[in-house]
């Protein structure tokens, strides 16, 4: 009995060691990025005295890699997403769910969306994609989707 049990807890120890870096969902980006993965990161990000919810965005056939910070606010939830070629945000208010510029919060921390790296065309296609209020995970998606079509991968 002692070793039914010591090997259930051992392997629920082994268990919880290996989640770390938990993946929450997977899916076609429907780019030459192929399928990505998306996964919520430990550790989190402070801004205005709030502790925020990091996930990481990675893609099969690309070297690029994405955090996305929620900002779970009263009416809407922001997602800002951060990456070394364009950063911007995403955000949903309740009636619809689209791109924004960064605001201003995270100026500070020198991140700005540079209209001049975006393809313009692209940026106001996705000013809505989606109607009505929908989950996280279904916000994140939208965005491991959407994202990669402001740039020419770099295929590996």
């Amino acid at each position: 009995m002692k070793t039914i049990i010591l090997t259930t807890v051992l392997f629920l120890m082994v268990s919880m060691f290996a989640m770390g870096n938990k993946i929450v969902a997977k899916g076609s980006s429907n780019s030459a990025f192929g399928n990505y993965k998306i996964e919520k990161l430990e550790d989190h990000m402070m801004l205005q005295g709030k502790e925020l919810d990091k996930y990481l965005i990675t893609y099969e056939k690309s070297d690029m890699k994405v955090v996305v910070v929620l900002d779970k606010q009263k009416k809407c939830k922001k997602y800002y997403v951060l990456s070394d070629q364009a950063p911007v945000q995403y955000e949903c208010n309740g009636v619809y769910f689209g791109i924004k510029k960064l605001d201003g919060t995270l100026l500070s921390s020198g991140f700005e969306t540079c209209m001049e790296k975006l393809n313009k065309q692209v940026y106001f296609h996705q000013k809505v994609l989606a109607s009505g209020t929908t989950e996280i995970l279904e916000h994140l998606g939208l965005i491991a989707s959407y994202y990669p079509e402001f740039f020419t991968p770099k295929v590996s």
